[in-house]
């Protein structure tokens, strides 16, 4: 059986490494100064659509 000192802290508190990477990337981003934070925050955005798809085509796609 496995020792928990082996264990990474982000998953003894109960996280995943995404989950931690990113609170740590939003820590990074408020200690920036600016014109670099409000530059950082800018990338941070993500725009996407999603369709469904009916007998292999694309429907239209909605936001």
């Amino acid at each position: 059986m496995a020792s928990n000192a082996a264990v990474p802290f982000w998953r003894s508190a109960g996280m995943t490494y995404i989950t931690y990477s990113n609170l740590c990337a939003n820590l990074v981003r408020q200690c920036l100064k600016e014109p670099y934070k409000s530059e950082a925050l800018n990338r941070e955005k993500v725009h996407f659509s999603v369709s469904q798809w009916v007998d292999g085509k694309p429907q239209k796609p909605s936001n």
